[in-house]
């Protein structure tokens, strides 16, 4: 019965997925593709794609489908006063989340933030200690959501394979430990994709942080990931979202040339569709990088030339 809740290892030891490719200088980009209702856009090739480095084209070198590379994901919860009558219904639909999205070959760590950030379950497939931990999230006064980031982004950056950080919250920082733009240079430095489910704290605007609402968006916006609004009890239809953008993902890799801009540590990616219907679909992946991806010292503040997350608080 202990082995119930374990993900069969023998099964891990059996699937077969396509490795990450890590050669010297390949720099790649995972990019989701969405029609106007959010559908993921399918068979693409390399010709459907135009990358280019700081202004400059690069040539394509690898377009792979990457819906069967392993996953390492932080579930990083808000579980501040300000989104604690949703928590019973967030616990719930993350429990069917990863219970849906788990394959033997992933990893999750679960974290929740208030006034601190507490891991609550170390990387694991294993569900019973998921369900454990989901039920003994912890509550507090004030929401660290910059600090819950660049934690979750520290957690992941030695994983192999993709590295997500799905961001439950309403937006509303309000510890003075990190700051949005070091939040966003620690995820950048890490290669991690931020997922954000925005937790509406009412349906109208009055007593909402809007200001909050848009970092997020501009935090998913610059690492490749994807937001979502919760409101009037969709959060399971989110989280059906978020699986299916983590599912059908492609990944780009290209050689850079850096002898014009040999000088810089951040260099800016820009990825578009060269097909005659582009402008009907949204493209979303990591607007930079950075040449030294280490994490250390991220949050003494970006360098310059860095990224900037189309937002300021």
């Amino acid at each position: 019965m202990a082995a119930c809740g374990l993900i069969s290892m023998a099964a891990a030891q059996q699937t077969q997925f396509p490795p990450l490719r890590v050669q010297v200088g390949l720099v790649n980009v995972f990019v989701n593709v969405t029609n106007a209702q959010g559908a993921p856009v399918t068979g693409l090739t390399r010709q459907d794609f135009a990358v280019s480095e700081d202004g400059h084209p690069q040539k394509i070198a690898v377009l792979e489908r990457q819906t069967g590379l392993p996953l390492s994901i932080v579930l990083a919860i808000d579980t501040s006063g300000s989104v604690r009558k949703d928590l019973d219904e967030e616990k719930r639909a993350a429990r069917e989340f990863l219970r849906a999205t788990l394959r033997p070959e992933d990893r999750v760590e679960i974290v929740n933030f208030n006034t601190r950030v507490h891991e609550v379950v170390p990387f694991t497939n294993n569900l019973k200690k998921i369900d454990r931990g989901l039920n003994r999230l912890s509550e507090g006064p004030a929401t660290a959501l910059y600090a819950a980031i660049a934690y979750g982004s520290e957690e992941l950056a030695q994983r192999p394979g993709r590295k997500v950080l799905v961001v439950i919250s309403d937006g509303d920082n309000t510890v003075a430990n990190s700051s949005y733009q070091q939040a966003l240079d620690r995820a950048v430095r890490a290669e991690t994709m931020i997922f954000s489910v925005i937790d509406l704290p009412v349906i109208n605007d009055a007593g909402r942080d809007v200001g909050g609402e848009h970092a997020m968006i501009a935090l998913s916006e610059a690492t490749g990931g994807e937001y979502y609004y919760e409101a009037d009890g969709n959060l399971q239809g989110v989280f059906k979202r978020l699986s299916t953008a983590l599912r059908t993902e492609y990944l780009i890799g290209y050689y850079p040339k850096h002898s014009l801009h040999a000088h810089r540590d951040y260099h800016s990616i820009t990825v578009r569709l060269t097909t005659p219907d582009a402008s009907a679909y949204r493209v979303s992946y990591r607007k930079g990088y950075y040449t030294g991806n280490s994490t250390t010292g991220a949050t003494d503040g970006l360098r310059d030339g860095g990224p900037d997350g189309a937002w300021q608080p």
